[in-house]
């Protein structure tokens, strides 16, 4: 396994007696997007605020591709691209001047992906336009290709789908799934669950400004409750037969006769075993699926068996 691109160990931002963020430990798998997901005021920017050396920790470790931040800011961030909140450009100038006054901090190369940045966001037909005639959603869209300039090896990008319409989240998404099968890492903070998972490998849950769950997105969903639907012609007969299938809790019949059948594990071997209960019995199976809860379900299961999804004060930097 490559080492992780981001490591923190213990990390902790206190602003008087609150703590914005607490005793977060993690580390995120290099060459993967890894989503930090909570509601707004959680803590989620003020993590990436001191990630990208922004603001100091009062406690802990961060390490940016290998390298301490703070310590070693300026070389762990050389190849990072980010977006703190809104992004900032100046109004008045074009986006492609935008990103030409930017690129003038690194080098030659810089300025020559400008054109093929604009392009991957979809921006190129507005380039020439002044920053203050771009919508939110647009300006979203230049920060993302501001952050490319560098080639970066790493991507930070704090709820970066703000303002976006649905054709421009399904294009976002692509964009995300696109740079992470090129090789690089996405670290993107979000409160949009349905995006994420749909966006995102590996998931962070943090509440009042402490992590309360992390894994793979199937690793959090398959977490939750585990059922699948059945109907047939006879329910009330079906509820005996499906109980002696090996793997089912309880049987409880639902509205317009459907089976509501818990299971251990909802999987193929226990899908069928069902399906030639009910056939073996003769009874006409006339629908037979499983109940997979989303990310956002499992979000709030999680979060209330965390004391509830009370926001701390507004963040700081």
């Amino acid at each position: 396994m490559p080492p992780p691109v981001i490591t923190l160990d213990g990390v902790t931002k206190r602003f008087g007696r609150v703590a914005a963020v607490d005793d977060v430990s993690v580390e995120v798998p290099a060459g993967s997007c890894f989503a930090w997901l909570g509601p707004n005021g959680c803590g989620k920017t003020t993590l990436i605020r001191m990630m990208l050396g922004l603001a100091r920790p009062t406690a802990g470790r961060i390490e940016v591709r290998g390298l301490p931040v703070p310590g070693r800011t300026s070389e762990a961030l050389s190849r990072v691209g980010g977006i703190v909140e809104e992004p900032r450009f100046y109004p008045y100038l074009s986006g492609r001047a935008n990103l030409e006054v930017f690129a003038a901090h690194f080098d030659a190369a810089a300025r020559r992906r400008i054109p093929a940045a604009l392009d991957r966001v979809g921006l190129t037909d507005r380039a020439g336009d002044a920053v203050k005639k771009y919508s939110l959603g647009m300006r979203q869209r230049l920060g993302v290709a501001r952050a490319l300039l560098n080639d970066p090896e790493l991507l930070v990008l704090d709820e970066p789908t703000n303002g976006l319409d649905p054709a421009g989240l399904v294009e976002f998404r692509d964009l995300i799934r696109s740079l992470v099968d090129e090789g690089r890492s996405v670290f993107v903070s979000s409160h949009i669950l349905d995006e994420v998972q749909k966006m995102a490998d590996h998931v962070a849950i943090i509440q009042q400004g402490r992590m309360v769950a992390f894994g793979t997105v199937d690793e959090l969903v398959s977490g939750g409750r585990q059922a699948i639907v059945v109907r047939t012609v006879e329910p009330e007969r079906a509820v005996a037969l499906l109980r002696a299938v090996p793997g089912v809790r309880a049987v409880a019949i639902g509205e317009q006769g459907r089976l509501d059948v818990e299971v251990e594990r909802i999987g193929d071997e226990l899908l069928a075993a069902a399906g030639r209960a009910l056939y073996d019995a003769g009874l006409p199976v006339l629908e037979l699926r499983p109940v997979r809860e989303s990310l956002e379900e499992r979000f709030l299961q999680i979060t209330a068996g965390a004391g509830g999804a009370i926001a701390p004060p507004e963040e700081a930097s």
